[in-house]
């Protein structure tokens, strides 16, 4: 009996099916710059290889820090939890 495999994107190819992905990424949306403290929302789009988990998809956020060409961004995962993400830059949109 062979094992099921449990990765990332399991029981998501319905999601990641061509309609439901946004448009092409253009030039002006890979060079994107936030300031610290800028609120973000986090949507993945473009190339699946270095998208964030499908968890945190639409969620709100603070930029921390930036790490070479992403940023890390806190995300507050219930009321008392929060979740340091690093996200690359072309996956953030400004609140």
């Amino acid at each position: 009996m062979t094992q099921r495999s449990h990765g990332l994107f399991v029981g998501r190819t319905r999601q990641l099916a061509r309609h439901h992905k946004p448009s092409k990424l253009g030039i002006t949306k890979l060079l994107k710059s936030f300031e610290l403290s800028d609120k973000v929302i986090i949507i993945p789009k473009g190339n699946v290889k270095n998208i964030p988990h499908p968890r945190y998809k639409g969620k709100v956020g603070n930029v921390i820090e930036k790490r070479g060409d992403a940023y890390v961004v806190q995300v507050a995962t219930s009321k008392s939890k929060s979740v340091k993400i690093i996200v690359p830059q072309m996956h953030l949109e400004k609140a």
